[in-house]
């Protein structure tokens, strides 16, 4: 017989996870408390190797179900995300998501499903490099430039650089100047003929 567990998982320490189970509950899944998993973790960290996940993984059995409210609560990226219901398909686990209608993302539909969205994902995500790329181009053409700001001035380097030369000590500059002793190398290093 199979049984069903939840999985909800929130990201930061002042969000809880009682929003996601009742909308699981809202939706008409029955599951007793004892399979609901909670956990406080980043999405960043892919799903095995959470402390919570791992252990429910080790309570799986064959047909069970796993429930979860958006993909996103298996991990970040659509590479996790793939990699996790895989592992538990081969362990003939189905994986459930509210928001994709509570499609079964084992099933030959929610493959369908989950390789439309990744492909989405992966599109998106490199028109965003696209943009980025593209924006910078532009911003250097049009002479901004980037990176912080220069720690010291023109004028302070010039100085940095003339008592340098005259054999006062770098840890004195950087108290002069407030800054970091490697800022004041990183001038130093400027200034060197190549």
């Amino acid at each position: 017989m199979s049984r069903n567990f939840i999985y909800a998982r929130v990201s930061t320490a002042d969000q809880n996870t009682e929003n996601q189970v009742r909308e699981m509950a809202a939706a008409g899944f029955a599951v007793d408390k004892r399979r609901i998993v909670t956990e406080n973790i980043s999405g960043s960290v892919t799903a095995s190797e959470r402390p919570q996940f791992a252990r429910m993984l080790n309570r799986l059995e064959p047909g069970d179900v796993l429930i979860v409210t958006k993909l996103d609560r298996l991990g970040r990226n659509a590479m996790d995300v793939r990699s996790t219901v895989e592992r538990l398909a081969i362990d003939d686990v189905r994986v459930h998501c509210l928001a994709l209608g509570g499609v079964d993302l084992t099933s030959t539909a929610g493959k369908m499903t989950m390789g439309v969205l990744i492909a989405v994902a992966e599109f998106e995500r490199d028109l965003l490099i696209e943009r980025t790329h593209t924006g910078i181009v532009r911003a250097r053409a049009e002479g901004t430039v980037m990176g912080r700001p220069p720690a010291l001035t023109a004028m302070q380097q010039a100085e940095v650089i003339q008592r340098l030369a005259a054999g006062e000590s770098i840890s004195q500059f950087a108290r002069d100047y407030a800054t970091t002793r490697y800022s004041i190398m990183r001038v130093r290093r400027k200034a060197e003929p190549i």
